[in-house]
């Protein structure tokens, strides 16, 4: 029987994944969609919400506990400027997770967390623009002789 376990361990040790979902928050944040497993995601729905509802409250106390769980000043400043002004409406469920199917390899239930009505532009923030490499004059290369 499983009465009174709350969470799931996902065969981690609790340093791990305190750390595994410290990454996942600043990831879901920065990004406002990211793809992992359905368990991973299911955990990580209650987190992300509460993340979310601290950063409703604007006071020092609560940047300080905000830091002090996602320890990146980027993140926590989201949180505070856009994302609480963006649900300051709205009185839960910042977030959803929609299944999205098996993974190839291991064939694990595979999911998609993201944040409700979040900005589509989030997603392309650390791609690199397309360079056009037939504008550009290629240099020729000097070798320096060596002797």
């Amino acid at each position: 029987m499983r009465h009174r376990f709350s969470y799931r361990k996902l065969n981690k040790t609790s340093e791990h994944r305190k750390a595994l979902f410290k990454n996942m928050l600043n990831s879901l944040i920065k990004y406002e969609q990211i793809v992992t497993t359905l368990p991973k995601a299911k955990e990580l729905k209650p987190k992300i919400d509460k993340v979310i509802t601290i950063g409703k409250k604007s006071d020092l106390n609560n940047k300080k506990s905000l830091f002090s769980k996602l320890q990146d000043k980027n993140s926590v400043k989201k949180v505070f400027e856009t994302l609480s002004k963006r649900y300051a409406n709205r009185k839960g469920g910042y977030s959803r997770v929609l299944k999205a199917g098996f993974r190839t390899g291991d064939d694990a239930p595979m999911a998609v967390i993201e944040l409700v009505d979040r900005d589509e532009n989030a997603k392309k923030i650390d791609k690199p623009k397309k360079v056009d490499t037939s504008k550009k004059e290629k240099e020729p290369v000097k070798k320096a002789a060596a002797k």
